[in-house]
Order: structure tokens, then C-alpha cells, then sequence
């Protein structure tokens, strides 16, 4: 099962065998490919040119053009539903507060100073545990309030790292 938002329209996809029901209704629609970017599609009488502007893999968007009308597309699979369901798709808690240690280890390197302002990704330190060099980054934007360990520290599971 597949959540796709449209231009901020939300419909359900799903398979059924060989067809695809959106919203619970089977779509019998004819789609010919005439290039890797462009398609014509018939859904009853109707013609539709449909061209791909922009695909983004990683998040899961796409533009598309129908008859020279820009469509965004949005998907959720059934693995972004789950977390959604169960709180950790990271919107429910968006404000940034800390980074904690994921494992215990010992802290090699600390890349970022009190009063630094980090993005979403950035390194922030690196923490050595069971021999193996553990980058830990910033799970979102923010700036630095308070670092509460040093290079050289060893650190437990859960234990607060930094502060924004």
C-alpha cells in the first residue's frame, strides 16, 4: 500500500493482482512510454501527455507535467506509513534538543564548538566503539548550546552528548 500526495490531494494506491486501485477503485488506464521521460496515457476517452520533470529518489518526489500542468507527487510506502503510525517519521518531535550517544565508546573527536550553528547531517563528533570510528551527526537543524563531554571521554548508551 502506497499514501501519494498530489498537488496536496492524498490517495490511497494499492495492487490487486495485475490492476492498481486508487481509493479502492480499479484504474483501467493505457500507458505507452515514448521515452524515459515522456508517456501518453488513455483513461477512457481522455488523452494525456505526461511528462517527467524532476524525480528525487531519496525523498520520494516527483514532478510531472500533464497536459503542461505541473503535478507534485509525493509517496509514502508502506514502511513511511508504519513509522508515521508509530510516532518516528520525526515530525512528531521536530524541535532539536540533543544528540545522544547511540552505544557506549570513547570520544575521538569533537567538530563543533558551543554557540556553532549546525545543519540537519553535519558530523558533529566521532565516538569510537568496538574498534570502529562511529560519526555521530546532527539529526536536525540547530545551534549548539552546551557540549557535555570532552575528546578522550567515555561515554555510556543514551547519554547526553550535546545540547542545542
Amino acid at each position: 500500500m502506497y499514501s501519494v500526495t498530489v498537488n496536496e490531494k492524498n490517495f490511497s494506491i494499492e495492487q490487486d493482482g495485475g490492476d492498481f486501485l486508487i481509493n479502492g477503485t480499479a484504474m483501467d488506464w493505457e500507458v505507452t512510454p515514448i521515452d524515459n521521460r515522456h508517456f501518453h496515457i488513455i483513461k477512457g476517452r481522455k488523452s494525456y501527455q505526461v511528462e517527467l520533470v524532476k524525480m528525487d529518489l531519496s525523498q520520494k518526489e516527483l514532478t510531472l507535467k500533464i497536459n503542461n500542468k505541473s503535478a507534485n507527487i509525493k509517496i509514502k510506502d508502506k514502511f513511511d506509513l508504519l513509522l508515521e503510525k508509530l510516532g518516528m517519521n520525526g515530525k512528531a518531535n521536530s524541535k532539536l534538543t540533543s544528540v545522544n550517544a547511540p552505544m557506549p565508546g570513547l570520544i575521538l573527536e569533537i567538530n563543533v564548538q558551543e554557540g556553532d550553528k549546525v545543519k540537519n547531517g553535519q558530523p558533529v563528533m566521532i565516538l569510537e566503539a568496538m574498534k570502529m570510528e562511529n560519526i555521530i551527526k546532527s539529526p536536525g537543524d540547530g545551534t549548539v548550546k552546551k557540549i557535555h563531554v570532552s575528546t578522550g571521554d567515555s561515554v555510556e548508551k543514551k547519554q547526553v552528548l550535546i545540547q542545542f
